[in-house]
């Protein structure tokens, strides 16, 4: 089959651009760029055939389809040869059943997608294997790729650290300065990327990295490089193959940057299209309440969106006040039937307290996307019957500071509910049993 994909304006110019073109926004109107597929030529395969084809692949050894990205190679990017796929054996993570989580909160069948179980620890990889390998089949093709650059809160630089590692590629991050967790900050460092640590918030980090990157044979690796998308929107594909080809009612997935939410809509919506799904979840973005541009537009059925000035918050990861993806995001929104919310930082905190109890090790966005899920079920929107997954963006073991201090009861303006702390004790039978059997009578 002669699958290809290609470049073209969200607004619908008429104009394409191949995908080993280094162009990130529509010459005709400025705006972003999203990957379209040959769908003619996708359809040519049944929907069973789609079926069979990934079930052969998944997590196997043939290179690169034992990944579950490039299992869905023709779906995803099949303009890459295949000895220059950048890979980790990404993707394939846990879809955990939060048995004991989902009746607190008032749901028969709660599911958590574990993101977080990656080979950097976040999402991030699933789409930076795609653009990476977008990048060493460039460079194989002659072209002029000094280095691979991006902004961000964390997660986006570990994973272009690493993959650019594994390809040899020479990469820059740049951070905002004590914004992100030391964890975060160590991954780039370790792969020994160029990192940056820059005096400002993730917005100022993303317009200096736009600018290096408009001039100086750097490519730009953010998620308004649609080329991630591509590789985030397999979320949707492994959750459907998980669920045995079922669709949820509600998928929840935290928003900062708003690329996620664009790319778990356009993997639902390709599989519609494409007969292996023949209904569509709805979608709902969670946001922290000190950065949540997006809801406050939610608020007034999207008729308006305006930047804001995201103030901190302990889901660092999505304190971003000027996303690049609103668009997309919302417009994804109003096709899934979307619903826009937020939670405050005693309520993620919280939420993660109480999450953690029942054997999962949460990160604070997580949390957000569990409060609000909570909030939804309190207001009916959600009802108990409903099969809902919740997107877990990043692994809880980034953020043993925020655990920790929570823990502490130590985060201001944060009352710890499901605080707790190890019992220190001497070495004595006699107190160590007393303590012990106080506490199991409880």
């Amino acid at each position: 089959m002669n699958f290809r994909a290609w470049f073209q304006c969200i607004n619908g110019c008429s104009q394409t651009h191949e995908l080993n073109e280094i162009i990130y926004r529509c010459p005709a109107c400025g705006e972003l760029f999203e990957v379209q597929h040959d769908m003619n030529e996708l359809k040519k395969w049944s929907a069973d055939e789609w079926k069979q084809l990934f079930i052969e692949r998944y997590r196997k050894n043939e290179w690169p389809y034992g990944s579950s990205v490039w299992g869905k190679k023709e779906l995803v990017c099949p303009n890459v040869e295949n000895k220059n796929v950048v890979s980790t054996y990404e993707g394939g993570t846990n879809l955990f059943w939060a048995d004991r989580l989902g009746k607190m909160l008032g749901l028969k069948e709660l599911w958590i997608k574990q993101c977080g179980m990656a080979h950097t620890g976040s999402f991030k990889d699933l789409g930076m294997t795609v653009l990476v390998s977008m990048v060493k089949q460039m460079i194989s093709e002659g072209k002029n790729i000094r280095a691979v650059a991006c902004a961000s809160t964390g997660d986006t630089s570990a994973a272009l650290a690493a993959y650019c590692a594994v390809a040899g590629i020479p990469a820059i991050v740049f951070l905002p300065r004590n914004k992100v967790s030391l964890t975060q900050l160590v991954q780039p460092i370790t792969h020994g990327v160029m990192t940056l640590s820059l005096d400002t918030d993730f917005d100022g980090c993303m317009k200096l990295v736009k600018d290096i990157c408009a001039n100086n044979d750097i490519y730009l690796a953010n998620s308004m490089n649609s080329l991630r998308i591509e590789g985030q929107k397999t979320i949707s594909f492994e959750i459907v193959q998980q669920f045995d080809w079922e669709v949820p009612d509600f998928v929840i997935v935290p928003g900062g940057n708003l690329g996620n939410v664009s790319a778990i809509g356009k993997g639902f919506r390709m599989l519609k299209d494409l007969g292996v799904i023949d209904k569509l979840p709805r979608l709902v973005c969670a946001q922290a309440a000190q950065a949540d541009p997006l809801y406050r537009s939610f608020i007034t059925g999207f008729r308006k969106f305006e930047p804001i000035q995201a103030q901190p918050t302990l889901a660092s990861a999505i304190q971003i006040g000027d996303p690049v993806s609103v668009k997309k995001a919302i417009r994804a929104l109003q096709e899934f039937d979307g619903i826009v919310d937020e939670a405050t930082e005693a309520e993620l905190a919280n939420t993660v307290g109480m999450a953690n109890r029942t054997g999962l090790l949460c990160c604070p966005h997580t949390g957000v996307a569990l409060a609000v899920l909570s909030k939804l079920v309190k207001r009916g929107l959600i009802r108990s019957k409903d099969r809902v997954v919740v997107i877990s963006t990043a692994n809880g073991l980034k953020f043993t500071d925020f655990l920790f201090q929570y823990h502490q009861n130590q985060i201001p303006g944060v009352h710890s509910d499901y605080a707790f702390s190890p019992i220190e004790l001497p070495p004595d039978y006699e107190k160590v049993r007393e303590a012990i059997l106080r506490e199991v009578e409880k």
